[in-house]
């Protein structure tokens, strides 16, 4: 049996987060701000520990620099247990300035410090691979040549686009050479079926799942007749106070139902508890659902349909 449920590659960084009254740059050359934060953060560092937290075996790799953030970010790991194996890199640890309004909305400035052709070395990831069940590889580029590793050990993959365009072919190598495929309409609106249909048609993706905020999220199966089927978005139990790790927070309830083996209609239910649970805590990742709220709010979802 593999160790691990799930391998998460690529993804981790330092998110700073300022919080403000709206998602615009106000008259003036300076304006007060209630104090800013960083956060150990980015989409891999989400998916991780969410699903940590929900109690899946699983393990993290990446590239760290050597600075302040790479010390964060492993003092950080140490201290909730995840497994975390990394190298060095000297490009810096990634870095993201989010401005979050009041309505709990954000806007990100990514820093994408590390150059296109950096790889995580075949002798590094192997190892991990070979005790993992799934790998769900962020889109940074470091993990970008290990998807004929995956096939060729029988492993399964997912990956996430967030507000992929449809067009940029960065994406689109993550789009095709993923079992699970999730994205954020945002970049896409108005367009996000025919996206869907285009990953499906040439990729080996069983499933698409695109979020829509407060929209909810759509579903694209292989399945005949297979139209794209809306799911609403679920009510979070307290206010919104930031969207920050939504998404991840949804991938890592996806999962965990699927790896239940839950249809994927249940699962997505259980990815939209989730999400909206993220929303309600302010900062990125520093708050995760609970496998018994998750359950118990799947539950309260599925018996409301």
């Amino acid at each position: 049996m593999p160790e691990f449920d799930l391998l998460v590659v690529g993804g981790t960084g330092v998110d700073t987060i300022v919080r403000v009254d709206r998602l615009e740059v106000p008259d003036g050359d300076s304006v007060y701000a209630p104090p800013i934060r960083d956060y150990v953060a980015h989409t891999g560092n989400g998916v991780a520990l969410g699903a940590h937290h929900l109690g899946l075996r699983t393990a993290f790799v990446d590239f760290l620099g050597d600075d302040p953030q790479a010390e964060l970010i492993l003092a950080e790991y140490a201290r909730r247990g995840l497994p975390f194996s990394h190298l060095h890199t000297p490009y810096g640890t990634p870095r993201a300035v989010n401005l979050v309004d009041a309505a709990g909305r954000r806007f990100s400035f990514y820093d994408g410090r590390h150059p296109a052709d950096l790889r995580l070395p075949a002798d590094f990831y192997l190892p991990h691979l070979r005790q993992a069940r799934h790998v769900h590889l962020s889109i940074t580029g470091p993990n970008r040549d290990m998807y004929e590793d995956i096939r060729r050990l029988g492993l399964t993959s997912s990956t996430d686009l967030h507000d992929w365009d449809g067009h940029n072919p960065h994406h689109l190598h993550y789009a095709v050479n993923s079992d699970l495929v999730f994205l954020s309409v945002a970049g896409c609106r108005g367009r996000h079926e025919e996206v869907m249909r285009r990953i499906l048609a040439e990729g080996r993706a069983r499933l698409v799942v695109a979020t829509d905020g407060a929209d909810g999220c759509h579903l694209l199966t292989r399945d005949e007749p297979a139209p794209v089927r809306h799911f609403p978005a679920l009510p979070p139990a307290a206010p919104v106070v930031d969207t920050n790790g939504a998404g991840d927070a949804f991938v890592t309830g996806f999962l965990h139902a699927w790896f239940a083996g839950r249809p994927a209609e249940e699962a997505v239910v259980s990815g939209t508890v989730a999400g909206a649970y993220a929303c309600t805590s302010a900062g990125t990742h520093t708050d995760f659902i609970s496998a018994s709220d998750l359950a118990e709010g799947l539950a309260g979802a599925l018996k409301g349909r």
